[in-house]
């Protein structure tokens, strides 16, 4: 089963994007081919392993009316083969060489992955150069693909209350932008997606012009120069690629409530969300702000919120807050709880809005600003024990318009945060009327 990534690696993305860093975050080399495919180098010399992996700048966002889906479908598909590589070959022959691949799609891109011996480098960059225009597919290939794509996504979302849940608070966030819609896509639109339908996505998106090559471990950009030139610097631009403008969010004047039972449910749950500044939307200059408010009010059991909340007010026996801002559209912001026994929803969201107004009255103390601010600087010294977790950082940032020195730059801006950042970003983030507060009950039972 291929992997649906919806946001991740915003940890160490994100930020007021100006400063340079005096220290690299991951010390990355990188050139450009004659193309336009841009490529990234993360050396990391322990052990004789890379991580290649390919992100083309396409996501769920970029699918046209009607036929949502099509992008996560169009990965499905990309195993299928091409004149070289009969259907499944291309995994198995990753997994005969003692390596492993995947891929995943987002809303902003969509990415394919090998984790393999240095030896074997070459092996996996030919057969993936050869997919990106060589992909061979029929009508019984989509037909097959297309009810795979349906069971997972009967098994993800419609199987379970959550993922229902989880489904129509997004589709509720947005008014107008397409990350409202899932990215898996609705059922009654991936019913009816066809060959043609798969077939103009990729002629249209994937070519090496609209293409991230993001190679970690140990190699040097010297050693892999030789070698994309080979395989990916032979591939033609497209130059009908034009990434596409997304649609605009029009204001939001109104706070949204959405309420969603099930027998199923055994406990009930409460979210909210708001629509966020990010990289791309509204004020970048806020991004750092947010991540630093989400982890002082809701990241672990030393937050404000589960301190107060839970330990203090025993009202919540599970709550915490999250943030992602490295989209090319709106970022969110969200908070989720659960009640203790004895406590309604309604008493809990008071609580949880009681701490959002000394949020706004009061702000954070230095204290916590301090600690948030070491706790991110140490999660990105643990990131560079990961090959694939550098590549991912440079694939997702670049994929959203993020340059390679604002990457790096980013333990600078951590360490030069204020409360002042904060408190801006706490001001323009927890606006009633951007946000959707949501519950999920037990269905009554007559």
């Amino acid at each position: 089963m291929r992997l649906l990534i919806t946001g991740v690696i915003s940890l160490i993305l994100l930020g007021s994007l100006s400063a340079r860093a005096e220290a690299g975050l991951f010390n990355p080399e990188s050139f450009t081919l004659d193309n336009g495919m841009q490529v990234v180098v993360v050396p990391d010399h322990r052990a004789p392993v890379v991580v290649h992996m390919v992100w083309y700048k396409v996501g769920a966002a970029d699918e046209p009316p009607g036929k949502s889906g099509i992008a996560h479908f169009l990965e499905h598909l990309m195993f299928k083969g091409t004149a070289k590589l009969a259907p499944g070959e291309f995994s198995k022959t990753v997994a005969a060489n003692g390596g492993r691949d995947n891929a995943f799609t987002s809303q902003d891109y969509t990415g394919y992955f090998q984790s393999i011996a240095r030896d074997r480098l070459e092996l996996v960059m030919s057969m993936e150069a050869d997919r990106m225009v060589n992909l061979q597919f029929g009508e019984q290939d989509m037909i097959t693909e297309r009810q795979v794509v349906l069971e997972e996504r009967r098994q993800r979302t419609d199987s379970t209350p959550q993922g229902q849940f989880y489904e129509q608070v997004a589709a509720a966030l947005y008014l107008a932008h397409p990350y409202g819609t899932p990215i898996i896509g609705w059922e009654d639109e991936i019913i009816r997606l066809d060959l043609e339908d798969a077939l103009a996505f990729y002629r249209k998106f994937y070519a090496p012009n609209n293409a991230i090559l993001v190679v970690a471990g140990d190699i040097t950009a010297a050693e892999l120069k030789p070698l994309a030139e080979k395989y990916y610097g032979v591939i033609p631009a497209n130059p009908e690629v034009i990434q596409r403008e997304l649609p605009h969010e029009p204001p939001h004047r109104a706070a949204r409530r959405l309420t969603h039972s099930d027998p199923r449910v055994a406990e009930p749950s409460w979210q909210r969300m708001y629509i966020a500044d990010s990289v791309n939307w509204g004020n970048p200059d806020h991004t750092l702000g947010l991540q630093l408010l989400s982890d002082i009010l809701g990241a672990g059991s030393t937050s404000r919120l589960y301190s107060e909340l839970a330990v203090n007010q025993n009202k919540a026996l599970s709550i915490g807050a999250w943030y992602s801002g490295v989209n090319r559209g709106p970022g969110n912001f969200g908070i989720y709880a659960s009640p203790a026994p004895g406590v309604s929803l309604e008493e809990l969201e008071a609580a949880i809005d009681a701490e959002i107004d000394r949020v706004l009255t009061d702000g954070v103390t230095a204290e916590e600003l301090e600690r948030a601010r070491t706790g991110l600087l140490a999660d990105a010294i643990y990131m560079r024990d990961s090959l694939s977790q550098g590549a991912r950082v440079f694939g997702s940032a670049l994929s959203a318009g993020v340059s390679i020195e604002e990457v790096e730059s980013w333990p600078d801006r951590v360490r030069a945060a204020t409360l002042e950042d904060v408190r801006r970003a706490a001001e323009a983030v927890f606006r009633p009327e951007r946000s959707v507060t949501a519950t999920l009950l037990p269905e009554e039972r007559s």
